[in-house]
């Protein structure tokens, strides 16, 4: 069957007509505003080094493919995730088998570049804190139009500076912005011998990058950084960091009142077409609640949708999944047509 997404990843830098071109071939319908036209060149050309996806009508919850490439000499798994536009964590969990630092020339390694989106509106910034991962909807999904995606890997607050869940808003932006640590911080790096001025400018010191997003949650931000290695990684004061160049295309596309969703959902559900797919990912260590529960939790996700569709779990899929927490989507499903499954459409416990 063929798939539901149309991924849109690795278009070429330069040349929007070529982009397009490939947007057409990959969409297989035209575009019918010039306006549209117009505005989706800029979006493609300007997010060329993220992942980009466009979902048509009806058409899932999944975005991506996952695909495969060879190490070569003297790259490491961080090397490749860079190159790929995923986290450390995503690209450590998918292939728990190859050596992180020393990967043999010629390695075989998963890229996870398929996701179900979150359960969140489809609309402005979602960001899923335990996937530690962003997607951004520049235009809010509907049921009769196509629905476009861009998503980026982003690192999180550290354990005793957790990012927080809820609703926000942008409230501003800003180039090459300077820091201003609070007291807090300022006293703990002046505690591990690294003491930090009152305002740290614009700069390659500068631990925000060259483009800040401020949410309206005081003193907290998403914002590029000096240090790439720890994309995907707990590595913050609470703040949300991407990417160098994910935040720059990141910054051009959001307006001011953006909405900005921040969830916490180690297992995600979703369907592409009549297969339903579970993607898994480790509970952050502080939720001991969820990492205590977490088939529980998967199954309590599991009733509502079985109520509305009916499918017959694969029970060893999902068994799998929820034990090997890798961050790839995995089929649990066989289609049962019309017909309820063996527990009434409702999953045993």
């Amino acid at each position: 069957m063929a798939p539901a997404w149309r991924p849109l990843a690795d278009l070429p830098r330069a040349g929007g007509k070529k982009c397009l071109s490939m947007y057409n071939s990959a969409m297989k319908f035209p575009i019918r505003s010039t306006f549209r036209l117009v505005w989706l060149a800029l979006i493609l050309v300007s997010a060329a080094q993220a992942q980009v996806y466009v979902i048509p009508p009806g058409g899932g919850d999944l975005a991506g493919r996952i695909e495969t490439m060879r190490v070569t000499n003297q790259e490491t798994l961080l090397d490749v995730a860079r190159q790929y536009n995923v986290g450390y964590e995503e690209i450590r969990l998918a292939n728990p088998e190859v050596d992180f630092w020393l990967p043999p020339p010629g390695a075989e390694v998963i890229l996870p570049t398929r996701h179900i989106l979150p359960s969140a509106g489809r609309r402005g910034i979602v960001l899923n804190v335990p996937e530690m991962r962003l997607y951004f909807f520049p235009l809010p999904c509907t049921s009769e139009k196509q629905c476009m995606v861009i998503t980026h890997p982003v690192s999180i607050g550290r354990m005793d500076w957790r990012t927080p869940l809820g609703t926000t808003h942008v409230t501003g932006k800003k180039k090459d912005p300077s820091w201003s640590p609070p007291e807090s911080i300022r006293e703990e790096a002046a505690a591990n011998g690294k003491p930090l001025p009152a305002v740290v400018p614009p700069g390659p010191d500068n631990p925000m990058g060259a483009y800040a997003i401020y949410l309206d949650l005081p003193g907290y931000r998403i914002h590029g950084t000096n240090r790439s290695y720890g994309i995907g990684l707990r590595a913050t004061h609470g703040c949300v960091r991407l990417y160098p160049e994910d935040i720059e295309t990141l910054f051009e596309r959001v307006d001011v009142g953006t909405a900005v969703e921040i969830v916490s959902q180690p297992v995600k559900f979703g369907w592409e077409g009549d297969t339903l797919f579970m993607e898994v990912h480790p509970p952050l260590e502080e939720d001991t609640e969820s990492q205590a529960r977490l088939t529980d939790i998967a199954l309590d996700l599991l009733e509502p949708i079985a109520l509305q569709r009916s499918f017959t779990l694969d029970s060893r899929e999902f068994r799998r999944g929820l034990e090997e927490m890798s961050g790839l989507p995995v089929a649990i499903s066989r289609t049962s047509g019309n017909k309820k499954n063996r527990a009434g459409n409702k999953p045993a416990r």
